[in-house]
Order: C-alpha cells, then structure tokens, then sequence
C-alpha cells in the first residue's frame, strides 16, 4: 500500500510539471530579428467586417468660454469623426459633447480616441491638433496639477516657471520630447508618444512639487539625445554620463519670537504716580515759587548746554584738517632715492670716461719719447740714493 501511495505521488507531481511548462516553449519567431514588436500596426477594416454589436458612448462638459469656438469648429470635428464611422453631438443646453459609435465602425479602439478627442477640446485644445488624436501613433494625457500644492500663490509662481519666459522652458520641453503641451489652468495637456508622454510628465510633476527645475530637466534631455545618437552606448547605463543636480536650500528670513517671562501668579507692581516722584524727590513740599525757579534754572542749563555744543560744531569747521606725514615721508624718500640714483649713474660715467682715456693714452705712446723719459728718471734716483749715503 505504501508503494501505491508513493508511485500516487510521483505521478501527480508529473502531471503539475507538464501542465506547467505547457505553453512555455520556444516559438520560432521569438529570436527573429526582422520583426518589431514595437510598431502600432495601422488598422484595417477588414480584420472587423461584422462590426460592433454594442453602441458604446462617452460624454464630456465642456465650460462656458468654449462655447462659441466649439460652435464654430463643430462641423471640422464631425466630419473628422465621420471618417471612422463615430458619431457626434454638441448639446449647448447641458454644455456637453457626446460620441458614440454606429454600424460603420469597423475600429473598436477608435471610441476611446473619440473620448480622447471631446475630453482635450473641453480642455482649451485647438480642434486641429485634437483631431491628430485619431491616428494611431498619437496619445495623450491630461496631468493634473491643482492638487499638487495648497498654496495658491506658490501654485502659480511654479506653473509660471514651468512656461518660461516667452514660453520658451515650455518649447523648449516640447521639442525635446516631441510632444504637444498645453499648460490650461489647474491641468497640462499632452499629446504625442508613450515615450515622451512619460517624459513631459516626470518634468511637470518635479516643477509644480519642487523637486527640480525644468532646465536641469532639459540638460538631461539634451544629453540623453547626443548619448543615443552613440551605438556604443545603446546597451549601457547612462546614469554615469548625466549630471546630478543637489537641491539648494534657499535661507529664508528667520520669524522674531518673543521670548516667553516666566509665569508668576502675582500680578506686576504698579507704577511710581506723579505725586509719588515729587515726595521722593521733596518738590512737592516747595512753593509754587521756588518750584517756578527750579524749573527756569533747569531751562537755562539745558540752552548753555545746546549753545555750547552749537558753538563748537560751528568751530569745528574752521580748524585745519591735519597734515598727512605719510605722505611726505614718502614724497621724501623717493626723491632721496632718485638722486642717489642719479650719482651713482653719475659715478660710473665718470669712471667709464677715465678709463677710456687712460686706453688711448696707452695707445697713442711712442717708443722714444718712453725710452728718453725711462733715462731721464735713473738718474735723479741715483742722487737720492747718493743723498741717502
């Protein structure tokens, strides 16, 4: 019995394994070089000729300022819609715009490109660019942004940078992720592929949160689009290649606390009166008359005092300002030093001088005149050395 039981087992747990792996093999066109899994092959209506058997349909209100300019492009937006075989409807009394399918349509994808199509035109899109919503290769996602910061001000200073001046920040993103933005109060609408869609997204996320300004972002863009033009680097990480930006943190102004006295339960003493002042000092037991004098002598101290200090400021502008012996000592030491410059020039000018002259003198020497000159001497040196005796 407990052989049975065992080969049970094992049987069992060979039964899960196949199930397992059952649809695990490979398929011959998995490792196929010449296939992209990446197009969004263009459809067609041929691979749904029945149609759709249900009507599916998705409304939108759109607010009042968009009113008039739906009006007008209303008839560009059905005929575009016609083509794939949607219906439309502008309701002006509720403020709605509804699409829905028909028998013609062959897409069944092509209803939630319509819903995209009302929901970016209630949004302040132009009807020309929310109609390139119905190709294939085209997307789009609506960010929104008002619930990112309570500050109101904040909110705003932050979406202004996100625009740039002249909307250049905000050209600048689209061209580099190849997309459509439009910044419409407390939402940005985008359009264009998964890839930049993700893109624009993580820069408006950083900018409305503070995370990072939209010019570092683009740095990063900049740099991401030379690195992928380098086949070298299309297998690598380029986290090494892109700069890493530190958020500074502004200081701002610290708020002045008052500091918080100790509790007492004892309330604080009052104040001296008037009264109480002149018993201290003794005034109020003086007559008026002394108590006049006391005041007039008090008055008169204070104008010595304020015309004294008068007289001396007016003073003060007639004394002469004090000589800077700096100044002339160094006046003075370059002029000691200029002229021992020039003697010493002087010195070796004369020295030159002399021995250029005693060079020609040499020059200009005759024999004879040295020999007569060399007798000449001998002698006398003869008679003092006969003196000498």
């Amino acid at each position: 019995m407990e052989m049975e039981a065992g080969g049970g087992e094992s049987s069992n747990a060979n039964k899960q394994r196949k199930h397992k792996g059952k649809h695990d093999k490979p398929k011959p066109w998995d490792d196929d070089p010449n296939i992209d899994r990446w197009t969004v092959e263009k459809f067609d209506p041929s691979w749904n000729e029945g149609g759709l058997l249900e009507v599916s349909s998705f409304s939108t209100l759109f607010p009042q300022y968009r009113e008039k300019y739906l009006q007008e492009v209303w008839p560009m937006v059905k005929r575009a819609l016609k083509e794939f075989g949607v219906a439309c409807e502008l309701n002006m009394v509720e403020g709605s715009m509804t699409v829905s399918t028909t028998r013609q349509t062959k897409d069944p994808y092509i209803i939630v490109k319509a819903r995209d199509l009302i929901k970016l035109l209630s949004r302040s899109v132009p009807a020309p660019q929310a109609i390139k919503m119905l190709n294939d290769e085209m997307q789009c996602d609506i960010i929104k942004i008002g619930n990112l910061v309570r500050n109101k001000e904040r909110f705003v200073k932050r979406r202004e940078r996100l625009l740039g001046p002249n909307l250049s920040t905000l050209k600048a993103i689209e061209i580099l992720t190849g997309c459509y933005i439009l910044v419409q109060g407390n939402t940005v609408a985008a359009m264009g592929s998964f890839k930049g869609l993700k893109q624009v997204r993580k820069v408006v996320e950083d900018c409305i949160q503070n995370v990072l300004h939209p010019v570092y972002h683009i740095k990063i863009l900049l740099m991401k689009r030379e690195l992928a033009k380098n086949p070298a680097l299309a297998n690598e990480n380029w986290d090494r290649f892109l700069p890493k930006f530190k958020k500074k943190n502004v200081q701002q102004k610290k708020v002045k606390t008052k500091e918080k006295k100790p509790y007492t339960p004892f309330p604080p003493p009052q104040p001296p009166s008037k009264m109480d002042l002149e018993l201290e000092s003794g005034e109020f037991f003086l007559s008026e008359k002394k108590k006049s004098e006391r005041k007039w002598q008090e008055k008169m101290e204070k104008q010595t005092e304020k015309t004294a200090e008068n007289k001396r400021k007016r003073e003060a502008a007639f004394v002469p300002p004090k000589e800077n012996n700096t100044t002339n000592e160094a006046g003075s030491s370059r002029a000691n030093n200029e002229k021992s410059e020039v003697a010493a020039i002087a010195k070796s000018l004369k020295k030159k001088a002399k021995e250029f002259r005693n060079n020609q003198a040499d020059q200009n020497v005759r024999a004879e005149s040295y020999i007569a000159n060399a007798d000449q001497a001998r002698p006398n040196k003869k008679k003092k050395s006969s003196k000498s005796d």
